[in-house]
């Protein structure tokens, strides 16, 4: 599974500028302004061959006993639970102050991998500005720059040094037996501890009318039919403004790591409640992921006629980006409909392990480029020349030819739908990438 480093910080020390910077995006907001970022923040970061979850968390005063800036510490309490590593980001300009040594308190006493980060030291020597973090008792100080990406690459080494991620990734690959991952994801109270419990036939798992009586991602192992299966039930999804209570630690993270690891992931939705916005999330999320993916929708025995034919126009209209999933009506407690939906799930795994060879690819893209060229643009087509497969869970379709750069969006759908028909790709997204050859006399004088 991913490690996870979570960035603690007093406000307004650059932890959101930190975030954008490791996970290469915008997507935490940043101002010169003390106290911006409130919520949890989750993103995405990638370090040469090595994938990591980051966590951007609010300003954090430990001993907060009222108002906003005590759900503040419950948030970043959750964060540092969540971690596998706490980055403590510091004011290289502004100096210690008594917040840092109540932060640093906490952490020591916790226990946790900890590096001291000393933020916006851009233009300064090394020396005499850092020592006075030393008086923090959390080892060395790191001097690093989010704004200008000095120091970056320093602090991402050695805060993952600790966990030994490439004997771990050795050891994952040497226990694969064939098993197939099976995460059930969905929002809280939908029923996945009660279909996982259906499925094993004994009350494995805490199943209540509560939302959110799970907690972590409880894996266990099951066979059907001869296939071994490992069944990961996750803990709920909810809103950001829902998450409070500080013992619902790993929650979040271990939901997003389940999915990230699982090789086929079944979305549950509630035929009592619709398609909200909260599963559109989740689906966006496994999508990003990658991963193979079918729907049920549950309590499909407890709403009438019109409330079943509106649920199907909502899941037309709210996720359409996942129209290559198979979708099944359940009931977990009346074992309505299990059946289909197990050969959904051995039609997706299949499908996202696919091997394709590549003069069936080329006969294929050069057929379709036959029946409908892509469109030119300006002076230039767009060249197909071959495809390979450039890998697998999800598949990845390479087209290589001449000026592909240009290649409409549309058509790239159009290339997928000839793929998926070719292929029975059905229940694992699929991704075309384009690479255009270079021109050798480009940079040669005349």
């Amino acid at each position: 599974m991913k490690p996870v480093l979570a960035l603690v910080g007093r406000p307004n020390v650059g932890k959101s500028t930190l975030f954008n910077r490791l996970t290469k995006s915008r997507d935490a907001i940043v101002a010169d302004y003390a106290g911006l970022t409130r919520d949890r923040h989750y993103g995405n970061a990638k370090f040469g061959k090595l994938e990591f979850i980051v966590i951007d968390t609010g300003g954090f005063e430990p001993d907060a006993s009222d108002g906003i800036y005590k759900e503040m510490a419950r948030q970043t309490q959750q964060a540092v639970a969540e971690a596998d590593v706490v980055v403590f980001v510091v004011d290289a300009r502004g100096g210690i102050s008594a917040q840092d040594h109540d932060i640093a308190n906490y952490l020591r006493r916790l226990g946790k991998p900890c590096l001291l980060v000393a933020n916006k030291a851009e233009g300064m020597q090394e020396g005499m500005q850092l020592v006075e973090f030393y008086e923090l008792g959390l080892g060395e100080v790191l001097p690093v720059s989010a704004a200008h990406g000095q120091g970056i690459r320093s602090m991402i080494e050695l805060a993952l040094a600790p966990l030994n991620l490439a004997e771990e990734h050795d050891d994952a690959d040497a226990l694969d037996d064939g098993t197939i991952k099976l995460a059930v994801a969905g929002r809280p109270n939908v029923g996945k501890s009660t279909l996982i419990n259906t499925w094993l036939g004994e009350e494995r798992l805490v199943a209540f009318d509560l939302p959110g009586t799970t907690r972590d991602a409880i894996s266990v192992p099951f066979e059907r039919d001869g296939q071994k299966f490992e069944l990961i039930d996750t803990a709920g999804l909810r809103r950001k403004g829902k998450v409070f209570e500080a013992i619902e630690k790993f929650s979040v993270v271990k939901t997003l790591q389940a999915i990230e690891s699982a090789h086929v992931v079944l979305l549950l939705l509630d035929a009592t409640q619709g398609v909200t916005d909260q599963d559109a999330h989740i689906a966006g999320y496994i999508l990003e992921s990658g991963r193979a993916v079918v729907v049920g929708v549950n309590k499909w025995d407890a709403v009438d006629a019109y409330q079943r034919e509106m649920l199907q126009r909502s899941i037309e209209t709210r996720l359409p980006f996942l129209k290559f999933a198979a979708l099944h009506f359940i009931s977990a407690k009346k074992r309505q409909g299990l059946g289909p939906l197990w050969g959904a799930i051995a039609q997706a795994h299949k499908a996202a392990m696919c091997k394709m060879s590549t003069p069936v690819l080329t006969r294929l893209l050069l057929e379709a480029v036959q029946f409908q060229s892509p469109q030119r643009a300006g002076m230039f087509r767009p060249k197909m020349r071959y495809a390979h497969q450039g890998g697998m869970n999800p598949p990845v379709i390479v087209i290589h030819g001449n000026s592909l750069e240009h290649v409409t969006e549309a058509y790239k759908r159009f290339l997928e739908g000839r793929f998926r028909k070719a292929f029975s790709l059905e229940g694992t997204p699929l991704r075309i990438q384009m690479r255009t050859s270079a021109n050798p006399y480009k940079d040669k004088d005349d």
